[in-house]
């Protein structure tokens, strides 16, 4: 990456003195002027195609971004995260959750080390473990087999496996069900628990340390919870883990056979591809699960490989740079419009905001920009909600459409309202209502009625939401994030802006709980903060 600031490129100069010229050219003349714009400005790859001819994009547009991702070095930050060389440098990690999906006999080495026979290994010991539950051969304490799985998360633990859980579920056998915890409000926990017989319940604690306070939290209640039903003695059979502290594990009661690793090139917003993502082999089926680190490992390869231009995760990138850099738009709608995708929104939150939302680059200067605040929900929901502000807000934000084309009836009559509602938004988006559509309308209601258009969207189509698409869909966006990042400066691995919560989150319990000497640090925090403590304490019933 070149050490001159941002905005001194003659590539970025380029592109500002672009967006001035295109900053009066409605999205409506482009296509006016350009009837081939759908064919010169849409991709295919396999199952996957993107529109992004509704973007305010032109053939110099892309030219010009692509020069900006090459003068930021792009190519060379693809190439060193491949070859494992450390670039989270703020933990001085490698970055490699691409080996997990890398199905093929090549080698990925971190510190000239081959990774990928324990890769391998693992991923065989995942897929035996659930074959033998999904086969009723894995017996609870009292002999009956396994048919509820609890997983108890948080963050990346807990969001990428219950979001491919959820958009897989058509995948999954009517006589296992899956949950997923992660809040330590305990009404979430006993949502989960309802109904389910202790005896046939199996909790997977997905913690790499084994420390985390809100999942240690929700494993203590799991364990009493199977130790009062079934005794001491029957937690090993109803537990397992994700997790490096085989001690940590071990002192719960979880068998050495029954905890998964997981390794510090890998970060938990992109750990769904390792052990866990345990939960949706169990539910959905190892079959399943290798179809999509199959989609996901295609998508590696045409990121590898493909040169800029023709590059998926790069054009979507650069797209967002465009946005975000040169026409002032703060945040992304994403809209999926099928209803197993609706937690899409929330997993590509964590992977985007948690990744490029940062202050300084990776040098430790400030940022000139970040990545875009992340929104969105079920497409067709929205449309009663917040689609009234993408329509006629005061701030256009870029959307992204992600649908399939065909559904549970294949292309029958819930398709065809479904994606009649997509395909139009999009055309609303960008054609908008002008005052000669509104000839008769009543003069006093046409600023009401009118919609400026020119607000751009891409539409992702898969074919049909296979476990092969939805992996090429979930790496695409990570592989998106990764060169924003790099066009950025910052480190797209790191997450130092959760840290200082969770401390002070852990000086504050002892006020909470009521220890004796507590109220002693609550002197030296600011009233605010010590005025709620003294409120919940109230509600304890007892003075701060």
């Amino acid at each position: 990456m070149t050490g001159h600031p941002l905005t001194t490129l003659p590539a970025w100069q380029a592109l500002a003195a672009h967006a001035a010229a295109l900053r009066d050219v409605h999205l409506r003349a482009l296509f006016a002027d350009d009837p081939d714009r759908f064919q010169r400005f849409s991709f295919t790859l396999g199952p996957l195609l993107a529109d992004y001819s509704k973007q305010r994009v032109t053939g110099e547009t892309m030219g010009l971004l692509m020069e900006l991702a090459r003068a930021r070095g792009v190519e060379a930050g693809r190439a060193a995260m491949f070859a494992g060389a450390r670039i989270n440098t703020t933990e001085n990690r490698a970055v490699l959750h691409v080996a997990l999906r890398n199905r093929a006999d090549r080698a990925m080495h971190v510190d000239g080390v081959d990774i990928m026979p324990e890769v391998r290994a693992t991923r065989a010991r995942m897929n035996a473990f659930a074959e033998s539950i999904r086969a009723g051969a894995w017996l609870g304490a009292t002999g009956k087999p396994i048919r509820h799985i609890v997983n108890v998360g948080i963050g990346g633990s807990h969001l990428g496996p219950m979001f491919v859980a959820e958009a897989l579920k058509d995948y999954q056998r009517d006589d296992l069900s899956v949950a997923f915890v992660s809040n330590p409000d305990r009404a979430q926990m006993d949502d989960a628990l309802k109904g389910l017989d202790p005896a046939a319940t199996l909790f997977i604690i997905a913690s790499k340390t084994f420390t985390t306070a809100e999942t240690t939290y929700n494993a203590g209640i799991a364990r009493q919870w199977i130790v009062d039903s079934l005794g001491e003695g029957a937690v090993g059979k109803h537990f397992a883990a994700i997790s490096t502290n085989l001690k940590g594990a071990a002192a719960f009661g979880i068998s050495a056979d029954a905890v998964f690793p997981m390794w510090d090139w890998v970060g938990g917003r992109y750990s769904v591809w390792s052990a866990i993502g345990l939960a949706v082999v169990i539910a959905c089926g190892p079959e399943a699960f290798d179809q999509l680190l199959a989609g996901a490992e295609a998508m590696d390869r045409h990121f590898e490989t493909a040169s800029l231009d023709q590059n998926l995760p790069v054009m979507l990138a650069m797209i967002g740079v465009w946005h975000a850099d040169f026409l002032g738009a703060a945040a992304l709608a994403v809209l999926p419009y099928d209803h197993r995708l609706r937690l899409l929104p929330a997993h590509l939150q964590q992977v985007d905001m948690e990744s490029n939302g940062k202050g300084v680059m990776a040098d430790g200067t400030p940022v000139l920009s970040s990545g875009p605040i992340i929104f969105g929900g079920g497409g067709s929901d929205s449309q009663h909600s917040f689609f009234q502000f993408l329509h006629q807000g005061p701030h256009p934000i870029p959307c992204d459409f992600i649908g399939a084309l065909k559904g549970k009836d294949g292309t029958g009559p819930s398709r065809d309202l479904l994606l009649a509602n997509m395909f139009a938004q999009t055309e609303a988006l960008m054609r908008g209502r002008t005052v000669a559509d509104l000839s008769a309308t009543p003069p006093e209601l046409q600023p009401h009625r009118m919609f400026s258009g020119n607000r751009s969207s891409t539409t992702l189509l898969l074919e049909e939401l296979t476990a092969y698409a939805l992996g090429m869909l979930i790496a695409l966006y990570e592989h998106k994030v990764f060169v924003q990042g790099l066009i950025w400066g910052v480190n797209s691995f790191d997450q130092w802006g959760v840290e200082l919560g969770k401390e002070l989150a852990k000086s504050l319990e002892p006020a909470l709980l009521n220890l004796k000497g507590a109220g002693a640090p609550l002197k030296n925090r600011d009233s605010s903060t010590a005025g709620l403590v003294a409120a919940y304490l109230k509600a304890k019933g007892v003075s701060a």
